[in-house]
């Protein structure tokens, strides 16, 4: 029996979903998708927030935008949802300075949710998180699958951790880069010592609202294979960009959004995505990725309508055809095989 180990795009719980969701039931925010978000063996996500009800907002440099949910909500609502690890390389983990950062890591580690990409220092954002997925059928002392995420931004240089200072795992997206190679390489071989059946690279690379990786990001993606990763998990452009099967690892270049109070852009629809489904053999046998629609309503994820579900797999077959990857439909959602 294959697992299941799920991963979102943007989950932004702060702003107008913050506002909403103190006042609903804690699972709310998940809508009609928590119930196969419970189907699932693991969970992932990118949470593009802060989980705070502190520090101020950063006024170093111009930020547009600033992301803090409440976590006496957020908290169990990721709970509810079955999140086991959160990608924390991203644009808004200073939003409200080292306070409300440091407030993050401590949420989530009361609440047992690996966490990578983010810390106190650069060493401890460069540290994988590592969770061991249940195996239910498993018997005679094997205990599971075990997987290691790496979590990495190219995105607001401001917020990248030093040796002394908290941020996030921030590199250039050049393959050709020395510094960015140190710093990959040193996150890879560190999980790779956790000895994991699966090792997932999580990036949130890019500027918004653009549908097509640059060459550079192809290139990463691949020199990220030929290290080992087995999974790209991309995130950032907050639209869905096509998928690309590199010597038989998936590379997402952008699972687009998840759940957000963000305006719609009626012709890229950065409402519209996917929940993404890694099957998975006990063994560590990649067998195929699930895409199954959503499109968020109200400040949450739903599974999609039939017209939205329709655009979502015509628009992912269309970003993914440059790349030669085919996909089987299935029900309402898309299989691609991965079998090697």
């Amino acid at each position: 029996m294959a697992l299941r180990i799920g991963f979102t795009g943007d989950v932004m719980l702060g702003r107008l979903v913050d506002e909403r969701h103190r006042s609903r039931p804690v699972d709310a925010v998940w809508g009609t998708v928590l119930e196969r978000l419970h189907g699932l063996d693991g969970l992932v996500c990118n949470l593009e927030c802060v989980l705070s009800t502190r520090g101020r907002e950063w006024q170093r440099t111009h930020r547009p935008f600033h992301f803090r949910a409440d976590p006496d909500w957020a908290v169990p609502a990721l709970e509810r949802a079955g999140v086991d690890a959160c990608a924390l390389a991203n644009n808004h983990v200073l939003d409200y300075e080292e306070t409300a950062l440091r407030d993050t890591l401590a949420a989530l580690d009361d609440a047992g949710i690996a966490r990578t990409g983010a810390g106190e220092t650069l060493d401890e954002a460069l540290e994988s998180a590592v969770l061991t997925i249940p195996n239910s059928e498993a018997s005679g002392g094997n205990d599971g699958l075990d997987l290691a995420i790496v979590s990495f931004t190219d995105n607001t240089p401001e917020y990248a951790a030093d040796a002394d200072s908290p941020g996030t795992a921030r590199i250039e997206i050049d393959a050709d880069d020395p510094e960015t190679r140190r710093l990959v390489r040193d996150a890879l071989e560190r999980a790779r010592e956790r000895d994991p059946d699966i090792l997932v690279a999580s990036l949130h690379w890019g500027p918004n609202m653009v549908t097509e990786p640059p060459d550079s990001f192809r290139d990463f993606g691949h020199w990220l294979v030929e290290n080992g990763v087995d999974l790209v998990h991309g995130h950032s452009a907050h639209v869905l960009q096509g998928i690309e099967v590199y010597e038989g690892v998936p590379i997402c270049y952008d699972t687009g959004d998840f759940v957000d109070d963000y305006r719609i852009d009626e012709a890229l629809h950065n409402d519209r995505s996917f929940l993404f489904v890694l099957r998975v053999t006990p063994a560590g046998g990649v067998r195929d990725l699930r895409l199954y629609p959503t499109e968020i309503d109200g400040c949450a994820v739903h599974e999609a309508s039939p017209d939205a579900a329709a655009w979502a797999r015509d628009r992912i077959r269309e970003l993914s055809d440059p790349f030669g990857t085919e996909f089987e439909r299935e029900g309402d959602g898309l299989v691609l095989s991965l079998e090697r």
